[in-house]
């Protein structure tokens, strides 16, 4: 219920998992990465992530230095290197 909150407010994406603008080796790409716009693994979300470029608004989605497309503060996926 706090995520739906989050969003309404405009304070965070809703989802970042529109690739249609991207190439179908893009979306392979992305794929293989296993990206997932809510983590799976606990402690490990984007936004922690120094491959992690956020965005501008709070309320767009981010981008990746390694994985191709729209972001997800608290996605993750198998490129996952923590911030230090």
């Amino acid at each position: 219920m706090a995520l739906l909150g989050t969003a309404a407010c405009g304070k965070g994406p809703s989802f970042c998992n529109d690739v249609s603008a991207l190439s179908a080796e893009q979306q392979t790409s992305r794929t293989g990465l296993g990206y997932e716009d809510t983590t799976s693994q606990p402690g490990k979300t984007c936004v922690k992530c120094s491959q992690y470029v956020a965005a501008e608004k709070v309320s767009d989605c981010g981008h990746c230095k390694v994985l191709p497309g729209p972001v997800h503060p608290n996605g993750y996926c198998r490129a996952y290197t923590a911030k230090s």
